[in-house]
């Protein structure tokens, strides 16, 4: 555990160590700000009793701020070890493969949370400025937060994933932004006519991300929702620990 611990501190000191870690949380605060402005200009305009957190991640700021700012994040995790050299020398130490996966998912995914910080202080803001008690409601706040880092368990998993698979940081963020566009466009289709149609319809109205989103932004937590994030997760996890291990084939 304590090698776990320090793995997972170096990962996270490097995000801040970076020039790009502290641009990815400048973009995440201006669009996050961008974003409510436009959300409560909207509500001045025509009222509604939906939660500004379901609102939110609704809206395209969410899936552009979640699209782009995720690869970033994981693109260094693999590729930029190897780049570097220092990817065999990690890996030759008394640890192991899933210890090393974990520590860089871990710390990801906490500078992943640390960058939506900015979401919650605009909100409690908000309610002291509008005297609105339903901009900071307990249930969808809490839900809406564990809505948006089982996503990011998603697409940090994705990205490390990508990340195993090339020693450059660039090609690694392409690849993982174009498999998480893959995720968002699925996660459209519930949004057509017919979802349900078929065994096919029903299977892709299933993997759809914003239909598990849904009952979060409401403070609504179901275990099915809760299975599906952990068990996409745990795939591209799996991946990536097959991916690292298959240095030793070499």
């Amino acid at each position: 555990m304590r090698v776990f611990m320090a793995l997972v501190r170096r990962e996270l000191g490097s995000a801040f160590q970076s020039l790009v870690g502290w641009v990815v949380m400048a973009v995440t605060a201006l669009l996050t700000g961008i974003s409510l402005v436009d959300l409560v200009t909207k509500l001045m305009d025509r009222p509604t009793d939906s939660p500004v957190t379901e609102l939110f991640y609704q809206s395209a700021y969410f899936w552009v701020i979640l699209l782009v700012v995720s690869p970033v994040i994981t693109m260094r995790t693999f590729a930029a070890e190897k780049s570097s050299g220092t990817y065999e020398a990690l890996m030759t130490t008394p640890v192991g493969d899933w210890q090393v996966v974990l520590a860089k998912f871990t710390g990801s995914l906490l500078f992943f949370g640390l960058t939506w910080l900015p979401l919650l202080a605009v909100l409690v803001v908000l309610r002291r400025v509008t005297g609105e008690a339903g901009l900071l409601d307990p249930g969808s706040t809490v839900g809406a937060f564990l809505g948006v880092m089982l996503i990011g368990c998603v697409y940090m998993s994705l990205g490390c994933f990508a990340s195993a698979l090339t020693r450059s940081q660039i090609i690694a963020a392409m690849v993982a932004f174009l498999l998480g566009i893959g995720l968002w466009v699925v996660s459209l289709r519930p949004l057509a006519g017919n979802p349900g149609e078929g065994k096919l319809g029903r299977a892709l109205d299933h993997l759809s991300l914003l239909r598990h989103m849904d009952d979060f932004a409401r403070g609504i937590i179901d275990s099915r929702h809760l299975t599906f994030y952990l068990t996409v997760t745990w795939l591209f996890l799996f991946l990536t620990q097959r991916v690292v291990e298959s240095r030793r084939w070499k």
